[in-house]
């Protein structure tokens, strides 16, 4: 990807709306239902990528809590398949129906300078949609957002902790604040109920900032959290630049707004101070 090549939406009509009216009214919509008195600033956060009209509302609380920086870190599963096991693209603009995000290429830079096991890649991110659902609630929130995005198609705990602690490395040497969002799904295509265990399951380590436990849960109860790599990499982050806590904003699952509580995905929104 060129420093004048645009990535264009990939799910933009399907996920959230293409018309930049309604999807400005939509995320305005989120946000507001769940109004803060003040933001307040996060090390980082799990968000969900659903389809708006099912993980919507986790997302707007998360993000409506939080004072957004400029720059945003935004970690995302590879869903598709395609391209690096830890695929970052360093260059170029990233385009939403509400504008064009500009990638920080110093920031960039500087991480696969730290971590080895990140190649530029921008074919894991061109129909991946787990990173672009969250650029609309950023871009909201932000309208000064810059952009670097990594997809991890990993599951290795030791490449994820690699991320993570050179992740942690260049933000304490960077002088401006940034946000590491990691972009997550919880337990997918189970009853209500099984899902509800599970992703509490999973949820407990995340609030006590333990992202090994965390991986070993996910493991071992075989809780298909799409997202648990870029969870780990910003808990193994968090903890290394001192966070202190962590907490679950909002809990739902599909079957909240469908109906249909055999078969749901759920959804977390969880900020780490």
């Amino acid at each position: 990807m060129t420093a004048n090549l645009v990535r264009p939406p990939a799910v933009a009509g399907r996920f959230y709306p293409r018309e930049p009216r309604v999807l400005q009214e939509e995320v305005v919509t989120y946000l507001s239902q769940s109004p803060q008195p003040k933001p307040t600033r996060a090390l980082g956060c799990i968000a969900p990528h659903a389809g708006y009209m099912y993980s919507g509302h986790v997302a707007g609380a998360v993000f409506a809590g939080l004072e957004i920086p400029q720059l945003c870190l935004v970690l995302c599963p590879n869903h598709t398949g395609v391209g690096r096991a830890l695929a970052i693209v360093s260059e170029g603009t990233w385009e939403t129906p509400l504008g064009d995000v500009p990638i920080d290429g110093t920031f960039a830079a500087a991480l696969k300078q730290r971590c080895p096991l990140l190649h530029e890649d921008s074919s894991a991110h061109r129909s991946e949609h787990a990173a672009e659902v969250e650029l609309p609630f950023l871009q909201m929130r932000q309208p000064q957002l810059r952009l670097v995005p990594i997809a991890l198609g990993t599951g290795k705990f030791e490449a994820l902790e690699q991320l993570g602690q050179a992740i942690a490395e260049v933000l304490a040497e960077h002088k401006e604040r940034v946000l590491i969002v990691a972009s997550s799904d919880m337990n997918h295509y189970e009853s209500d109920a099984v899902t509800r265990v599970k992703d509490h399951t999973a949820i407990e380590p995340i609030l006590a900032l333990d992202a090994r436990a965390l991986y070993d849960a996910v493991m071992q109860q075989h809780i298909s959290m799409c997202g648990f790599g870029p969870a780990v990499t910003m808990l193994t982050a968090a903890k290394k630049l001192g966070a202190k806590s962590a907490e679950l904003i909002k809990y739902a699952t599909s079957g909240d707004v469908s109906g249909d509580l055999d078969t749901v995905v759920g959804y977390a929104g969880i900020v780490v101070f």
